[in-house]
């Protein structure tokens, strides 16, 4: 608790009973049992001593000739009304001579006065509501007439009202044993609920808002009688009266004063006054007994919020904060300092939700925050750091409910900073400002790293893998490798662009039998998006997974994926020959056959790699048979269709030289030499257009007439000079063959004319064939002349030929 108030005894010893008292600004109105009016000026002094100056102004001792049971001002209208004897009198403020009075309303009771602005937005209306016996008389002021005229017609209520209270366009009425709420319009009955086993006791809170009293409870409802408070405000005793007065409650209890809050529900102050009965309250607060007034005077708002604070009532607090009168500037600052408080009260309770709410809208600095927490500020920083009082110190469940608080407190910091860097600083104090939220920045995703390696590191790797993600490389990578997270320390170092660091890691623990990163795939994955601008960076760390494991190191240069298919292809490949030689034919059959590349060095290199491996073979068969490193033909197996190695590689080389577009063979016809590999030479003679020698092959050294055909049938092109007479070139090889020398066989195999060949081929092929030079080829042989002329000449070609 806290003095809220200071009671200053304002009149003592009054010979009179006092029956009701009213204040308007430095007056007040003290209405007694003889019907006598006293009307007094209060005001402060300097003295210590006597605190006011209480003077007497109008004692109107004929006022009534009954007592005077209830009085309010309204200083709008420079009046002031009296019930006494059952009348409703308006008196003058200033004089207190009577203005008139509502003849319509003897028997009066009590009377409510309702003051609101005019809807023209001109003046106030003033309404007054009377009670005579059940029902009740609404009036409003009529400016033009200077009195108050009925308003509408009587309201009938069930019983007679003890207490009236007006709240909105409704009135609360509090009989003996219940409230109920009556509609000024329409007269409609609302009931509310029971009184209690005391009198009714009302109080206004505001234009739409009452406090009702229920025993020892106050209860809050609007106009139209909904609860507007969770709870309802409990006193020590059933007040008898009550007040409002910002933002406390005062009630009259039975033996002491209670000054409470609302919100929050609690008890600011309990003083004794002997035997006070009325409370009223204006400009001032008044409480007087039968004998005796005195004066409730505010302590000042400063040292109220300083005890306040000290008492760790920080909603009070700040409610009183706001109603200091300062500048905005000051006030704001006030306001401020009073929520830091708050905020570390509520991380001290472990209300971290709370706290971090308060400091979010402070716009407090972020390490001032984070430091509250153990271990996620460098000690040396942290004890910098000025709090209240020292921070509690946070272990198990409390501090993992801090900590996942605090990383939703990071997190919305973190995405209100991303907002502030989209657009691009041009000037210098933008540029400071830039560097400033960077270095918040990177403040925040380091503890945010911490806090999940605490409660859930499970969020390690998603925050790491964030483009923008900020935290500080020496710091996290030592938390990293105290908590023995590898991966996540690898993913640190590729976003910071350390790649070497993250290498040598991965190498360390790849060559481990246990661990998340043993073993090559992580190596390869990192090095597989490194991109060619790190390429010395590849082949420094792809060596020893080459040497190793060459066919998961392969993966490395040929995974579908953006970063390798742009590594220039020349360089890797003799980074391959240098490395892992076994692999360069796989790599070339990649990228020649996947990554569609043209390029003639690839292709010439593919097929020069194929026929060294097949030579290799071939060597190793005839060494191992013969001791001798010739090849001869074997009779009825054609190339490709041999057992085992070479005749998979033979078909493959065979299939590439027929398929691809992209060699050179003129450069690569000078590695087939005449008596090796006599298929893959002549096709490479085809390539080159060097159809005979091609052809000469297939008939007089593998003696295959249907391969010889196949080949004429795939190369005939009747708009090609080059290819326009393969027909006539397969006929003349068949009867004029070349020496045995030029086809590199042995010399005691000579090559012999077939007849029977040529006649098939002009045969089958006669339209392809150009029949003037048909004479040429064979007019040594006058048989086969004869009958290639039986066979595929025309008339006319019979006449020119002969």
């Amino acid at each position: 608790m806290h003095d809220a108030f200071e009671a200053v005894v304002a009149i003592e010893k009054l010979p009179l009973h006092i029956e009701c008292i009213a204040t308007w600004e430095s007056s007040l109105f003290v209405g007694t049992r003889t019907g006598v009016l006293l009307v007094y000026s209060i005001k402060e002094t300097s003295d210590e001593r006597d605190r006011l100056e209480v003077e007497l102004k109008r004692p109107m001792k004929s006022f009534s000739k009954k007592p005077i049971v209830q009085l309010a001002v309204v200083g709008v209208l420079g009046i002031f009304i009296a019930l006494s004897d059952g009348m409703i009198g308006i008196y003058d403020l200033e004089t207190c001579t009577p203005r008139g009075q509502l003849q319509k309303s003897r028997g009066a009771n009590c009377f409510a006065i309702r003051v609101q602005p005019s809807s023209s937005g001109k003046g106030q209306n003033v309404f007054l509501c009377v009670s005579v016996r059940r029902h009740l008389e609404v009036h409003q002021w009529n400016s033009r007439e200077g009195q108050f005229v009925s308003f509408c017609a009587d309201l009938n209520v069930p019983d007679t009202a003890k207490v009236l209270t007006w709240c909105g366009d409704s009135i609360c009425v509090g009989f003996k044993k219940e409230y109920i709420l009556v509609k000024v319009t329409g007269g409609a009955l609302t009931e509310l609920f029971a009184a209690g086993r005391h009198d009714p006791v009302i109080v206004s809170l505001g234009p739409h808002d009452i406090a009702l009293g229920k025993d020892e409870m106050s209860i809050c409802v609007n106009h139209e009688g909904k609860p507007t408070q969770k709870q309802a405000l409990v006193w020590s005793d059933p007040p008898f009266a009550l007040e409002r007065v910002e933002p406390y409650m005062v009630g009259l209890l039975p033996k002491v004063v209670e000054v409470r809050t609302l919100e929050p529900r609690m008890l600011v102050q309990s003083f004794s006054l002997d035997k006070a009965r009325f409370i009223c309250a204006g400009r001032d607060v008044y409480i007087a007994s039968e004998h005796r007034v005195w004066r409730l005077q505010p302590v000042e708002l400063t040292a109220q919020i300083t005890q306040l604070v000290h008492d760790k009532q920080f909603e009070l607090a700040l409610n009183l904060a706001k109603r200091v009168q300062e500048s905005k500037r000051d006030n704001k600052e006030r306001i401020a300092d009073v929520r830091q408080l708050q905020a570390f009260h509520l991380f001290s309770q472990h209300r971290f939700e709370d706290c971090l709410k308060i400091y979010t809208e402070l716009i407090t600095d972020v390490k001032f925050v984070i430091g509250l927490f153990p271990s996620l500020l460098p000690n040396e920083f942290r004890k910098t750091l000025k709090y209240p009082a020292t921070p509690p110190v946070l272990v198990g469940v409390e501090l993992d409910k801090g900590l996942s608080a605090l990383t939703d407190y990071l997190t919305g910091k973190r995405n209100a900073l991303a907002k502030q860097t989209k657009e691009t600083p041009t000037t210098d104090e933008q540029r400071r400002a830039h560097e400033e939220i960077l270095h918040i920045w990177e403040v925040i995703d380091s503890t945010l790293l911490k806090c999940y390696l605490k409660i859930n590191d499970a969020l390690v790797r998603p925050l790491l893998r964030l483009k923008d993600n900020c935290c500080h490389l020496v710091e996290c990578e030592r938390v990293l490798q105290n908590a023995e997270k590898y991966e996540e320390l690898v993913q640190l170092y590729q976003n910071k662009e350390n790649h070497k660091k993250a290498l040598d890691l991965l190498l360390r623990h790849g060559q481990k039998s246990t661990g998340s990163l043993r073993g090559y795939e992580p190596t390869i994955r990192y090095l597989q998006h490194l991109g060619p601008q790190r390429l010395e960076l590849i082949f420094e760390y792809s060596k020893w997974i080459l040497k190793a494991k060459p066919e998961d190191g392969l993966r490395i240069f040929t995974e579908d994926i953006p970063e390798v298919e742009s590594l220039p292809r020349d360089k890797v490949l003799a980074h391959l020959e240098s490395v892992a030689k076994s692999l360069v034919i796989k790599y070339l059959e990649h990228i020649i056959i996947y990554g569609q590349d043209t390029n003639p060095v690839f292709h010439n290199r593919l097929i020069t790699l194929n026929r060294e491996r097949i030579e290799a073979i071939l060597l190793e068969m005839h060494t191992k048979d013969n001791g001798s490193d010739s090849v001869e033909v074997t009779p009825g197996v054609r190339a490709g269709s041999e057992p085992g190695d070479l005749g998979h590689y033979r078909q493959r080389l065979l299939t590439f030289l027929e398929q691809s577009q992209h060699y050179n063979p003129a450069k690569l016809i000078v590695h087939f030499p005449i008596g090796k590999l006599f298929e893959e030479r002549a096709l490479l003679l085809g390539r080159m257009n060097r159809h005979e020698q091609a052809l000469a092959i297939y008939t007089h050294v593998l003696k295959d007439t249907k391969q010889a055909e196949e080949y004429c049938r795939k190369n005939y092109n009747r708009s090609s000079e080059h290819s326009k007479d393969v027909y006539l070139c397969l006929l003349r090889m068949y009867l004029q063959p070349p020496q045995a020398s030029s086809l590199g066989v042995s010399s005691d195999t000579i090559p012999q004319p077939n007849v029977t060949a040529a006649l098939d081929v002009l045969m089958e092929h006669y339209e392809n064939i150009d029949t003037a030079k048909v004479s040429r080829t064979v007019n040594d042989n006058v048989v086969v002349c004869a009958r290639c002329m039986c066979v595929c000449c025309s008339d006319a070609d019979f006449v020119k030929i002969k």
